[in-house]
């Protein structure tokens, strides 16, 4: 298959309207004529990835985070995302990123399916018309009514964490949760106006944390990658079942950082 027909079949599952103004998602580095049989699936395009990505004969990387965020005005060895755009050009690897537009488009209800979020919203809106709203995290009754804590393990089983860092009090009853997956900062104010009880998300400070506690909202701080890991599961069956002469490969680089 054609590095330009796998993106047609990827961007009829989050196509690239849905994308925010300032993200960078979609084909970062190589050729739309390039033929495609193998792709490597993860979340970061680092220079580990990139060695993956040749190791096992992928033809492309397809990632959740942009390779190329802020601009840049020469690719040279020197530079470190340049010399990861150089390794790729030399082994004919292409790059396709789906960053906002998957968060909005896919994302948001595996994270909220997962959970078991019933009746679920859409938590900020950055994309309406008069079909539909769509947008970032969602928000909604969870099955049962459980403590905080209850519900800090759930989360650890659902998305097979190590660690959780909660904010709140343990023994609180909650029985109306938000989602957000990533850096969950901006979507606090949201979530703040939807009467739930706890919100799950990512990258939470100290200062926000003790903020959004103060206002009556807790926090299940379940880490950046934790929750964003879903979009190599999630891509590798979409692939599967709508691309199958595509080999995928599951990326065994993992979250930066451990806990000691």
């Amino acid at each position: 298959m054609k590095c330009k027909d796998l993106i047609a079949k990827l961007e009829e599952l989050s196509p690239a309207i849905y994308a925010m103004d300032w993200d960078n998602s979609g084909l970062l580095v190589g050729d739309g004529e390039r033929e495609v049989t193998k792709v490597l699936l993860s979340v970061d395009v680092t220079d580990e990835v990139v060695e993956e990505a040749i190791r096992t004969g992928a033809d492309m990387i397809l990632a959740h985070h942009p390779l190329i965020f802020s601009k840049i005005s020469r690719v040279v060895a020197t530079d470190f995302i340049g010399k990861r755009i150089i390794r790729m050009i030399e082994h004919g690897i292409c790059c396709y990123c789906m960053h906002t537009n998957f968060d909005v488009m896919g994302m948001a209800d595996a994270a909220a399916d997962e959970l078991g979020l019933i009746q679920s919203e859409v938590l900020m809106v950055t994309y309406e018309d008069d079909i539909s709203k769509e947008g970032i995290g969602r928000f909604g009754f969870l099955k049962d009514i459980s403590t905080l804590q209850e519900l800090a393990e759930n989360v650890k089983h659902i998305f097979a964490l190590e660690h959780v860092t909660v904010y709140g009090d343990r023994d609180t009853k909650v029985a109306k949760a938000a989602i957000s997956t990533g850096s969950g900062k901006s979507v606090i104010k949201y979530a703040l106006n939807t009467d739930c009880d706890v919100i799950i998300t990512g990258d939470i400070d100290y200062h926000t944390a003790l903020d959004t506690i103060t206002q009556g909202l807790c926090i299940i701080d379940a880490g950046h990658f934790g929750l964003e890991k879903l979009f190599i599961t999630y891509l590798q069956e979409y692939l599967k079942r709508e691309a199958p002469v595509i080999e995928t490969v599951k990326s065994q680089q993992g979250e930066i950082g451990y806990v000691i």
